[in-house]
């Protein structure tokens, strides 16, 4: 399954092709590779099909909101072809509409790369082999890792503060002064007991021998194994196939230029 390969082999798999769709110009490239990562995304992994179209359906309306504007402000080097639309003095070309939809598909690509990525990986795991795959300094992924805990707490405390104060019959505010008095009263306490965790935090870490070094131990070992480099060559091998398929096919545009 796609949740148990390396975090960083995964990133580098999304990253690759998410960068090179960005110079693809037809609609046949990501069309087709849009349709290969949904069906990677659920016949290799458990994510709920219900949960990934809620996330996935407000980028659809952006997509296009995004090809709705590219449509009716295309440049001239892709404002070409017959005109397929016109009303009051906007006129709409076969170029203009073949750019929005490739924008709007490559928008889509990208959406679903970081779901596949997003939904599939532990944040802890992700850091961990950041550190020990891709060397990141573990001062920095330590650090990372205990902002990110910290977040739930932040929530709760937030919550607390909320409700103490409606007991004490502060209600909500209202108006722009009310607003920052009440961004003021929230954010004073938060701050303060973010910097007592964090010293805590510092505390333990020192307390327990962490001094940041790169050469170190680890009780959780990620390893790259073939399966990892299974999937890599997977998504980025099939991206290549469907751009070589575009080019035969005659579909390919880079940066607005057929290549045929």
């Amino acid at each position: 399954m796609i949740s148990s390969i390396n975090p960083s082999v995964k990133a580098g798999a999304i990253l690759i092709p998410g960068v090179l769709l960005g110079l693809m110009f037809d609609i046949f490239t990501p069309l087709i590779y849009l349709i290969f990562i949904i069906i990677v995304t659920f016949a290799f992994s458990h994510i709920s099909i219900k949960k990934w179209l809620l996330i996935f359906s407000p980028f659809v309306l952006l997509a296009l909101g995004f090809a709705w504007m590219r449509m009716l402000y295309t440049s001239e080097a892709f404002d070409s072809g017959p005109v397929l639309i016109q009303f009051w003095h906007i006129e709409i070309t076969k170029g203009a509409m073949e750019v929005a939809a490739s924008l709007a598909l490559r928008s889509l690509c990208f959406v679903a790369l970081s779901l596949l990525f997003v939904l599939t990986t532990d944040s802890t795991k992700f850091m961990l082999s950041l550190m020990q795959q891709c060397k990141l300094s573990p001062k920095l992924t330590y650090g990372v890792l205990a902002g990110y805990r910290f977040l739930p707490t932040f929530k709760h405390e937030l919550d607390v503060l909320r409700q103490a104060h409606r007991i004490r019959g502060v209600g909500r505010a209202k108006g722009i002064r009310g607003r920052i008095q009440q961004f003021r009263r929230y954010s004073i306490p938060l701050l303060a007991n973010a910097i007592r965790k964090a010293e805590r935090v510092a505390i333990a870490m020192e307390s327990k021998g962490f001094t940041g070094e790169r050469e170190r131990t680890h009780y959780h070992e990620m390893k790259v194994t073939k399966r990892d480099w299974y999937f890599f060559g997977t998504l980025v091998g099939t991206f290549f196939l469907v751009v070589f398929l575009s080019y035969s096919l005659g579909f390919l545009n880079i940066f607005g230029k057929d290549i045929n």
